[in-house]
């Protein structure tokens, strides 16, 4: 009961901080609603329930997946109907995992606060390379030309996959609100889906605009059976183009779902937009700040 009136205190006053200053004085022009999408769940696969999923691509029958927490990160290679883990790599513990992507025989994985990236051999998991990047490291993915990555606010950053410098920025818009909390990537047939940290939620965007395409409601994929042990949010994504099958999973979570996509009729975007950006610089940093005492594991530490 602690940690849950913790977390709503944290939640209430970052509300009030977005209530405070983040509504315009000035009038918008109203644009139309992105579309919300639900799912129906194709088949289910299992899923360590000792991973804490911060990045997932599959290719070739096999899962990738970078795992997080300091002292448990890991990169692995898993095969999809079973679940089984058939390599590992173990992160330094001061490292603490986040997105990946593959890149043709490379495997590129981020950390998040040491803001270091690792490039592996795909077959080995030899570590090649390092590199280092200005903000946080949280999703991962490429476009066939960009890497492009995420660090928990509304803006994507694309990278040269050989230098890995910055070449471009792009602010995810909904009707001219930036959304935040974007984590976890996937590149699905021309778009960028996304977790949205803290939802069920993903969002699906345009790579050229950053305009939200819509909204994707994934709640309810876990039933009451897979909370017998401690689970966390949703995170992870990945995309099977020769079959066009996509994957979705969280961490801790004891399954991996195959899911396919449903427009809802008569949907607001209600279920899953998110409050607007906040337009003072201050009350976004501490707001933001607020926020991330809470983020991905800290308070998970006693679990383990």
């Amino acid at each position: 009961m602690r940690r849950r009136g913790r977390a709503f205190g944290l939640w209430g006053t970052f509300l009030a901080l977005l209530a405070f200053t983040a509504w315009p004085t000035t009038p918008r022009a109203v644009e139309e609603a992105p579309p919300v999408y639900g799912y129906e769940v194709v088949r289910v696969y299992p899923h360590d329930p000792e991973a804490f999923t911060q990045g997932l691509v599959y290719e070739g029958g096999f899962l990738y997946e970078s795992t997080g927490l300091h002292g448990r990160s890991s990169l692995r290679k898993v095969e999809l109907e079973t679940g089984r883990v058939v390599k590992i790599h173990n992160l330094p513990p001061e490292f603490f995992g986040e997105g990946l992507t593959i890149w043709g025989d490379r495997l590129i994985q981020l950390t998040w606060r040491e803001r270091t990236g690792f490039v592996y051999e795909k077959e080995t998991f030899r570590l090649l390379r390092t590199f280092t990047y200005a903000t946080e490291g949280w999703g991962l993915t490429h476009d066939g030309r960009w890497l492009i990555r995420s660090d928990g606010t509304a803006t994507l950053y694309f990278l040269d996959p050989e230098a890995f410098r910055e070449v471009k920025r792009l602010l995810v818009h909904d009707r001219g609100r930036p959304v935040w909390f974007l984590n976890e990537l996937e590149y699905v047939r021309g778009e960028i889906y996304a977790n949205v940290w803290q939802t069920e939620c993903l969002v699906r965007l345009s790579p050229q605009t950053g305009r939200v395409l819509g909204w994707v409601d994934l709640s309810g994929l876990l039933g009451p059976e897979d909370h017998a042990r401690p689970v966390d949010v949703l995170n992870g994504i990945a995309y099977d183009a020769t079959r066009d099958r996509l994957f979705v999973t969280g961490k801790l979570w004891p399954k991996l779902f195959e899911i396919r996509l449903r427009r809802k009729a008569g949907s607001s975007g209600r279920e899953c937009s998110l409050p607007p950006l906040m337009e003072k610089e201050g009350a976004r940093h501490a707001a933001h700040r607020l926020v991330d005492r809470e983020r991905d594991g800290d308070h998970l530490r006693a679990r383990f």
